[in-house]
């Protein structure tokens, strides 16, 4: 079993079996830093959430785009993102504009774009993502 199978293991097994709330109405915006790890999550986490609509991106030219495009319920910094900034490194996929930014800078960024009001997520650990989202999309009235 390679590493991303781990993680992904890791990440549907944060998510229980109990009937959920429909979420098909709310949209997440996912930054990471793993293409793969972003696709495979695209296609099992909308199940394990209530159906949101999602988009993983991971680049911060394509997340700044992402973030004036629309209007998003939710934005999830994933554990390699979280992770990075945890040991002071810098995320990968920074543009000139974003270079040597941690995720203070990003959360001003998306409350700039979304309001104060937007849910963002952030956790190191896989285990804690659905779990996580699950409250913030809960939060959201």
């Amino acid at each position: 079993m390679n590493s991303r199978d781990q993680l992904t293991g890791r990440i549907i097994a944060g998510g229980d079996q109990t009937p959920l709330d429909d979420h098909s109405s709310k949209c997440i915006l996912s930054r990471g830093c793993d293409p793969e790890m972003g696709r495979r999550a695209m296609e099992f986490l909308p199940p394990l959430l209530g159906n949101p609509k999602m988009i993983s991106v991971t680049n911060d030219d394509d997340f700044i785009m992402e973030l004036q495009r629309k209007e998003w319920a939710v934005v999830l910094f994933a554990p390699g993102a979280c992770r990075y900034d945890a040991i002071e490194a810098p995320i990968p996929g920074s543009s000139a504009l974003t270079q040597g930014w941690r995720l203070e800078d990003y959360r001003k960024l998306v409350r700039k774009h979304q309001g104060e009001k937007i849910q963002i997520v952030e956790t190191t650990d896989e285990g804690e993502i659905v779990p996580r989202l699950l409250q913030a999309l809960g939060n959201i009235t």
